[in-house]
């Protein structure tokens, strides 16, 4: 009973991390991309300042990552850089204009980038044998973010948006006090690895697996930066908006509630073939059908395949290829690759061509991407879809 006990205490602090570490993205997405338009900057300025955002994630996970795997002290990792990330971040209290929020926001995104990909490695560290269980935890998050984009749309619009910065400073904060109540747990961190990292990487399926992740998040580039923008210019309230958002969110918490029972009926690669199939649907309709409420509400819906169950198919593959003394550099080379370079590069690709070929053929352009990891990964990896 004290095991059990002291084990749903645990389970409940992972949670709450990210509870509130997806309750800043959830404050971010929906609404930070609008505080730029309030601060009057263009939509290659937005879309080069949210590119800068996800820039760093291309390189800080790995190097926190190789730090936590051969110190072992992932936590201790995971709370220095979520403290100075926040403490960086007070700095847009003051800086508004576009030199002094780039630097700003460049170092802010350096330490604060790094800590989920080596919080997940923790999560997986702590369930153990239980990491079925991960979806569970996982979904917290999901929450969080709904809370936030929820509560944030009616309260920015009867406040003003230029309290948006203090707002996320407050959840920063209390993301890094979580980070205190979580212990470490590193037993896999003394296993050896059967094989390095560039040896795993170039396996067939892992590559195929890291490309996919790199397209289906380059293609998520022009909703992250501009959907918001998007749905007000076709006459959506940012009331609205934000249930939208959260609405898709929500639909991601459904994914995450029953993956547990998923993984080991249908396995993680059929489930993320279905994840790429249900993306291309969804950027095909949000590009022709954005002034049809309806059809856009089953495009949000379908969130819960392009990011809920893409995330956690690939989370579970990522776990079983890189083991070990190469665990924590495995999470953050799914994040340096798919958040990192396929973010930054799915932003700066909708904010060059937003006002050159038109919204709806940046999310057609978005389509096409998907596609592609769809097709390359059914290419390389069907002979062993059977596979777990």
């Amino acid at each position: 009973m004290a095991v059990k006990q002291k084990a749903s205490a645990e389970h409940q602090s992972l949670a709450g991390f990210y509870f509130f570490y997806f309750a800043s993205i959830g404050a971010f997405l929906p609404y930070w991309n609008l505080y730029l338009k309030h601060l009057e900057f263009s939509a290659r300025q937005i879309g080069e300042l949210s590119a800068v955002l996800l820039a760093t994630k291309i390189f800080a996970p790995y190097m926190w990552g190789w730090v936590a795997d051969h110190t072992g002290k992932r936590l201790s990792a995971i709370r220095i850089a979520s403290f100075i990330g926040m403490m960086i971040f007070a700095a847009t209290l003051f800086s508004q204009s576009y030199w002094s929020l780039l630097i700003v926001l460049a170092g802010y995104s350096f330490f604060w980038n790094a800590t989920l990909p080596q919080f997940e490695a923790a999560t997986m560290n702590n369930l153990g044998d239980s990491k079925h269980l991960y979806s569970r935890i996982r979904l917290w998050g999901s929450v969080g973010f709904i809370v936030t984009a929820s509560l944030l749309a009616p309260a920015l619009e009867k406040f003003g948006i230029q309290h948006l910065p203090w707002i996320i400073l407050i959840i920063l904060l209390l993301t890094w006090l979580n980070t205190l109540l979580v212990n470490e747990s590193p037993p896999s961190l003394k296993k050896i690895a059967s094989s390095s990292m560039l040896k795993t990487c170039m396996q067939p399926q892992v590559f195929a697996l890291l490309l996919a992740c790199f397209l289906i998040q380059a293609s998520h580039g022009p909703y992250y930066t501009f959907f918001s923008i998007y749905a007000e210019d076709n006459g959506y309230s940012r009331s609205l908006v934000g249930q939208l958002w959260s609405l898709g969110v929500l639909a991601e918490v459904g994914v995450f509630y029953y993956m547990y029972r998923w993984l080991p009926l249908f396995g993680a690669k059929r489930l993320l073939v279905i994840a790429m199939l249900l993306t291309v649907v969804r950027w095909w309709l949000t590009a022709y059908y954005v002034e049809y409420l309806s059809i856009l509400l089953f495009a949000q819906l379908l969130h819960a395949a392009s990011y809920g169950l893409f995330h956690a198919s690939a989370i579970h593959l990522i776990d079983k290829y890189f083991s070990g003394s190469i665990q924590g550099r495995g999470q953050a080379l799914f994040a340096s690759i798919s958040f990192g370079l396929g973010g930054s590069l799915g932003s700066l690709m909708s904010g060059y061509t937003w006002n050159t070929i038109g919204p709806a053929y940046v999310y057609l352009l978005a389509m096409a991407i998907a596609i592609v990891a769809l097709v390359q990964y059914l290419w390389i990896v069907k002979p062993s879809l059977r596979e777990i």
